[in-house]
């Protein structure tokens, strides 16, 4: 992988990411909940309807850990965009230390609540974005803005 297209492609998780936070966020009021609704309801395979954001504190949930995702997008995106020309072996320490973090926490969560398709996802996405960092270069990386 080149390193501009690496750099593209973690910009495009990270576009991803903050997406898919929104979607989350969007489970916080109840006109808005249904796409945050059809994702638990898929992680809670399988897809019956049987999972529901009714309660308040799923959408309290959903709010912050919507918000924490779009944060951590941004950030993703700034670390590939600002940080990776100047400093590529911080930006990749950051890439991959703060996912895997992310990805533990994340997954050990959803495997004792049961959850287990958001393991699988969760897995997909951390090497989405583990693996191009793992393959980038130390040395400078021309930027593409």
């Amino acid at each position: 992988m080149s390193p501009e297209f690496t750099s593209t492609w973690l910009k495009l998780n990270s576009l991803f990411v903050v997406l898919l936070g929104l979607l989350v966020a969007l489970g916080a009021h109840p006109a808005t909940a249904l796409p945050a609704t059809w994702l638990t309801d898929i992680v809670f395979w399988p897809f019956d309807g049987q999972q529901t954001l009714d309660h308040q504190a799923a959408r309290a949930l959903a709010a912050i850990g919507g918000g924490v995702m779009v944060g951590w997008g941004v950030m993703m995106w700034l670390v590939v965009d600002r940080l990776l020309p100047v400093d590529p072996r911080l930006a990749r320490l950051l890439l991959i230390e703060a996912t895997l973090a992310w990805f533990f926490v994340d997954s050990t969560g959803s495997f004792v609540a049961g959850a287990t398709v958001n393991v699988l996802l969760n897995t997909v996405l951390m090497l989405a974005i583990v693996l191009p960092a793992w393959r980038l270069e130390t040395g400078p990386v021309v930027a593409h803005r």
